[in-house]
Parts: structure tokens; C-alpha cells; sequence
């Protein structure tokens, strides 16, 4: 006897609504392909939902509320405020409005493509079967030609530290009840750090505490040491090389230990773990394919292929780096390659950005990462201290630095921190994408008064003739 409620049958089978998922069907739906799409949760995955955008909105309101209080205490703008305050509910809520009409739009663009979108939890029949737990007790299993993982990551649990009570993932930081008087972050990574200033600019007290020599240990030293002293600035206190050991005896503390072996606590009213995240690959019988696994993340070539025949796997259960972009751009070419086309993900780079304040951006190589390829290369830095727009802005913290190559110019990597530089992301990589020269951008006339222009300068300062430092 059939244990299913119903048998369905599509071309392809996409597990996970994220950026990746919803990105595949889209595009696989318009290109005549038979798409069904199975999401557990909300459509928008980490994303859209918990990740991404609500966090940039938590930013938003935290930098503007901040204003207000800098404001009070008298301003060279000539700004006064008296008495700011905030209504963090308020604040929540605006925050999730934001939320639902990204979510929304992503339903009605589903539904508009014609994709089939299935509200249930899937669990791994074969390669070419799923099985879907709708509400109840009720299971529907869908046979597909090709399966697509796009299950994502979940936040990294400390050892003998669960999510719950006082310890917090970032889930639940992008929705405070109310703001904790004093909040202790784990981990000096961009997820810590970006919520760790925001709550700073809330009003909170903060301490980051980061098992590693310095914070951001993924990111060039140079961008870093700025980021560093903007933290110093908020008020927020660092505490590098340093071990978590778990909450004293009262609940009100954390208790740590430094590479010498000292311990010491660290008062805290909230302890938001934010150590990293882990490729969603357990709970839906993905291990049962006996896929070709890189560590904890699904191996894939470059086009995506999983060590099975016609499944498929993008964005975070495949690994570093774990980028949404990164994800969707892999998603359109899975539904293209499926659709009949040749294509290989085999991008000249991708960005990175941490919207700290002040912001990093980095897009292809460092100095130091040319060097260990064994690339002979130019660096050059402009300032923002030397660019009118910034001044204005009151934003002269940071740089724009360049790489090339020093036998023919061509540009490998761009590096930048300071306000709003992730706007200067896409310049970035279309530079290195479209193989520009440091003549190419020397070259074309960068609009004034923008932060654009220190991109301009730093190509001109590595030829050797910038004109405003």
C-alpha cells in the first residue's frame, strides 16, 4: 500500500527557498523547465528572513539612533536634539515589514515563473525522489529527473552552550524584546561584529571576545586595524585570544581565559554566540546519497555537480564562501546548464563586505594572496582623508587600495574600508571581471564629488601620478 498521500513528478526538484533555491526555479522556470520548489520555513531562506537584509535594517536604525544621541551632545553640522530616544518594538517592527515585502515579492515572483512552491519539510528518498511532510501527518513524495540541494547553513553552537536563555544566536539578536544592558559577543567575525556595533549604538554595553589574535582574522590586517579603532571609538572592548569557558556559577557572567592561561569574567546580561555557521546538511537524509562531502559541505565541480548524476548542489551546504550572491549566481547557472546551455561557475571574483562601521569591501586578491600565486604586483592606497566627498560625509576614515600586476597592469584585487564602501563593490568586481588595467580606470572620468574618485586615484597613484595626495 502506498504510504503517500499523493505522487507528484517534476523536471526539477529544488530543496530550499533561499537566495539559491528561489533564484533556480526562477530561472529554470522561465526557461521551460518543470520546477518544483520545497521550503520548510519562509521563502528568502537566512537570508532574507534572519540574516542579510534584517540585520542591515538593525544597522540602519542602530546608526540613526546613534546620531540623534551624537547630535545631543552638540554637533559642527549645527544638529541639536534633546533627549533621544527609541522604541525597539517600533524598531522590530519596521524591520520585519521590511522582511515581508521582500518575502512576498519573492512568492509572487515564483508564482508569476509558474513554479510550484511546496510549504513542507523534505526528506531524501534517492536522487530522484523526496518525500515532503506537509501539515499534519500527511506526506507527499515528488519523483524529479534532476535534485537540486539548497539546504544553506545554521549558526555554530558552542560546546556545553546551547542557543537558549541568555545565550542567543543571531536569529534571535535581529529581534530583541528588549535591549540587554550589557551584551558579551562571541566571535570578531562580521556576523559578531555588525551586531555587537549595533547594539553598541543602541545604547548597550559590549564586549567581542575573539579566540584569535585579531578581529576579522579572515581579512587584511590594514582594513582591520581600522575597523579596530572605529570599536575603541564606539566603546566597545575587545578581548583577543581569548577562550570562552561558559557562564560562572550566577548566569550574570562569562567567563573566559586568555592564551597565558589567565581567567576572568565578563558581565552579561545576553551572550550572543556568533562563531561561525556549518552547512545544513543533517536532518533530510542527505547523508543517505553518500554524496562526495568536502568536510561538512556537499563537494561540487564547477558546475555545480555533486559526485551523483543530476544532483546538484549550491550556496552554503557547499561551503565557503558562504555568500548569498555567491548562491544565487550559481542558481542561475544550474538552471541554465539543465536548460541545455554551457556554462561553469568560474567567476574572476566575488565580493566580500562587512558592514562594520566603517564598512569593508574586498574583491579579488590581496597583496599578500598575489605574492603566495606568485604574481609580481603594484599596490597602491588613496585616503579618504583626501577625498572631498568623504569630508563631507564626516567619514575620512579609511582607504581604497588597488593590486595589479606590475608587468601589464591588470588589475587582480581591490580592497577598501570606510562609509558606504560597499557601494563600491560592483565597480570592484566589474573592474576585475571585465580584465581592466590600471590605465582602464585611471583612464575614465569618475564623477565629483564621490567616494568613487578615491577608486580613480588609487589606479592613478599606482602609475605613478595621483593628483590629490
Amino acid at each position: 500500500m502506498n504510504a503517500y498521500a499523493t505522487t507528484q513528478t517534476t523536471t526539477l526538484l529544488i530543496i530550499g527557498g533561499g537566495p539559491g533555491g528561489y533564484i533556480a526555479a526562477i530561472r529554470a522556470a522561465q526557461l521551460g523547465i518543470a520546477t518544483t520548489l520545497i521550503e520548510g520555513e519562509q521563502l528568502g531562506g537566512t537570508c532574507l528572513n534572519i540574516g542579510c537584509i534584517p540585520s542591515k535594517a538593525l544597522i540602519h536604525a542602530a546608526e540613526e539612533f546613534e546620531k540623534t544621541v551624537h547630535y545631543s551632545y552638540g554637533s559642527p553640522l549645527g544638529i541639536g536634539v534633546q533627549s533621544p530616544s527609541i522604541n525597539l518594538a517600533q524598531t522590530v517592527r519596521w524591520k520585519d515589514s521590511i522582511v515581508a515585502r521582500l518575502t512576498g515579492g519573492v512568492a509572487a515572483l515564483l508564482k508569476r515563473n509558474g513554479v510550484k512552491v511546496i510549504h513542507g519539510w523534505a526528506r531524501i528518498i534517492d536522487g530522484k525522489s523526496v518525500a515532503v511532510m506537509l501539515e499534519g501527518t500527511e506526506t507527499l513524495r515528488v519523483n524529479c529527473e534532476h535534485l537540486l540541494l539548497a539546504s544553506g547553513s545554521q549558526a555554530v553552537e558552542l560546546p556545553g552552550m546551547p542557543f537558549g536563555g541568555r545565550v542567543i544566536s543571531s536569529t534571535e539578536a535581529l529581534s530583541p524584546a528588549r535591549l540587554p544592558q550589557r551584551l558579551v559577543v562571541v566571535g570578531g567575525g562580521y556576523i559578531g561584529l555588525e551586531l555587537g556595533i549595533a547594539y553598541r549604538k543602541l545604547g548597550a554595553e559590549v564586549a567581542v571576545v575573539e579566540a584569535q589574535e585579531r578581529i576579522l582574522p579572515a581579512y587584511d590586517d590594514d582594513l582591520c586595524k581600522v575597523v579596530s579603532a572605529s570599536l575603541h571609538k564606539l566603546g566597545i572592548s575587545v578581548h583577543l585570544s581569548c577562550a570562552v569557558l561558559g557562564m560562572n556559577a550566577a548566569g550574570d557572567a562569562v567567563r573566559i581565559r586568555s592564551s597565558a592561561g589567565a581567567e576572568s569574567e565578563l558581565a552579561a546580561d545576553q551572550l550572543l554566540v556568533a562563531v561561525g555557521r556549518r552547512p545544513r546538511t543533517s536532518g533530510f537524509g542527505l547523508e543517505d546519497l553518500m554524496l562526495d562531502m568536502h568536510g561538512r559541505a556537499v563537494k561540487i565541480d564547477d558546475q555545480c555537480r555533486t559526485s551523483m548524476r543530476n544532483v546538484w548542489a549550491i550556496g552554503d551546504v557547499t561551503g565557503e564562501p558562504m555568500l548569498a550572491h555567491r548562491a544565487m549566481a550559481q542558481g542561475e547557472m544550474v538552471a541554465e546548464i539543465i536548460s541545455g546551455k554551457r556554462r561553469h561557475f568560474m567567476p574572476a571574483a566575488i565580493p566580500a563586505v562587512c558592514f562594520t562601521d566603517p564598512e569593508l569591501v574586498v574583491v579579488g586578491q590581496t597583496s599578500a594572496e598575489a605574492q603566495a600565486a606568485g604574481l609580481d604586483c603594484i599596490t597602491a592606497m588613496f585616503p579618504f582623508a583626501a577625498n572631498g566627498r568623504a569630508m563631507t560625509l564626516e567619514a575620512h576614515d579609511g582607504f581604497v587600495r588597488v593590486v595589479a600586476r606590475r608587468d601589464n597592469h591588470l588589475i587582480v584585487g581591490w580592497q577598501a574600508v570606510g562609509k558606504a564602501v560597499s557601494e563600491l563593490s560592483a565597480a570592484f568586481g566589474q573592474s576585475i571581471e571585465l580584465g581592466a588595467t590600471l590605465e582602464d580606470i585611471a583612464g575614465t572620468i569618475h564623477a565629483h564629488p564621490t567616494l568613487g574618485e578615491a577608486v580613480q586615484e588609487a589606479a592613478m597613484r599606482a602609475l605613478g601620478h595621483a593628483l590629490h595626495i
